[in-house]
């Protein structure tokens, strides 16, 4: 699918800034021919479930019916891109009385992370996901999001990712990378970009900002749950837009055009441009949704719940369900 050029693609800008002459992404999203283009100049961020995969051959199987050959195990990795371990880039932090799995790291600590994958102060990073799954664009928003919280907004994401690449005829590499120390530094936090269980209540008790629940229906719907979630249901007043209906289906999952993505959330019972705040099970899936409401339709009064429900149903807060009440 032909991506608008408004987010997608154009011919890389240049700026003056502190550190001289530097390369500034063309949006929020790259294509691959963008990055062939430019990786000299950009830091490539790796993320992905299976660590494993990163140094390992790519596995494919013909098609009966059109004798095409179709990736069935994605392996290897961009040359120069730095791995991220997925399950990384979120921590425990203690709020009040609980401890609350899965959340931002603070300032310090996702700057120490940063370094390790070899960030620079000044220079792109571009993030590429497996793209083989409607949750990989969740993982690439994810990290994205944390990035823009702590001051980085020279800052892509690889439509597609990996597999997307791939599948237009580039070369990956099984050789480890060598990634060297980064400089980046983390500025103060973007309160405005987070959402806290305070926050919710007080969407739920002035009705003017949107509830966006990121998961599948019957999770939505109270049917079923996952174990980190310790109660059925949704946050009352939400909205269900699941992040599987973010991306096309195929071997590469790549993102929608800005007017599907419009009439998705008209559709759900969502205004794509007021305040709305995002969440999930653990603010992975929601993550998508904030990327494409404040990245890509440009909505900056969306709002990722870091906690999600994993955090709501630890501290016992109202629950909707169509089957346990």
């Amino acid at each position: 699918m032909k991506m608008p050029m408004k987010y997608m693609t154009g011919a890389a800008l240049l700026c003056v800034a502190q550190w001289g002459w530097a390369l500034q992404v063309p949006g929020p999203v790259v294509d691959g021919e963008w990055l062939a283009s430019n990786k000299a100049e950009v830091t490539v961020l790796d993320v992905r479930p299976d660590q494993k995969t990163f140094l390992t051959t790519a596995q494919f199987e013909t098609d009966k019916k059109s004798g095409k050959k179709v990736l069935r195990e994605l392996g290897g990795h961009i040359q120069d891109a730095a791995p991220v371990d997925n399950a990384s880039v979120r921590v425990e932090r203690v709020i009040g009385a609980l401890k609350v799995k899965f959340m931002l790291p603070q300032r310090a600590d996702f700057e120490k992370l940063a370094r390790q994958w070899g960030v620079q102060q000044g220079r792109p990073v571009v993030i590429v996901a497996a793209g083989q799954h409607p949750s990989d664009l969740n993982e690439a928003a994810r990290l994205y999001w944390q990035f823009k919280v702590y001051g980085e907004d020279n800052i892509a994401i690889v439509n597609g990712g990996t597999a997307a690449w791939l599948a237009e005829g580039r070369d990956l590499t099984t050789a480890p990378s060598k990634v060297l120390e980064g400089n980046w530094v983390a500025k103060p936090e973007r309160a405005q970009m987070v959402a806290t269980s305070e926050d919710v209540e007080k969407a739920l008790a002035g009705k003017s900002v949107q509830l966006v629940d990121a998961r599948i229906t019957s999770q939505y719907l109270g049917l079923s749950k996952k174990d980190m979630v310790s109660g059925y249901g949704h946050i009352p007043g939400a909205k269900n837009v699941s992040s599987e209906l973010l991306t096309t289906d195929g071997a590469a999952t790549r993102m929608l055009s800005l007017a599907t993505y419009r009439n998705v959330y008209k559709a759900s019972g969502v205004d794509p441009q007021a305040p709305v705040i995002t969440y999930c099970n653990t603010g992975s899936l929601a993550a998508g949704n904030w990327f494409v409401l404040s990245e890509i339709l440009g909505n900056k009064q969306a709002r990722l719940y870091d906690g999600s429900m994993h955090q709501w149903t630890l501290e016992k807060r109202a629950l909707e369900s169509v089957a346990r009440q």
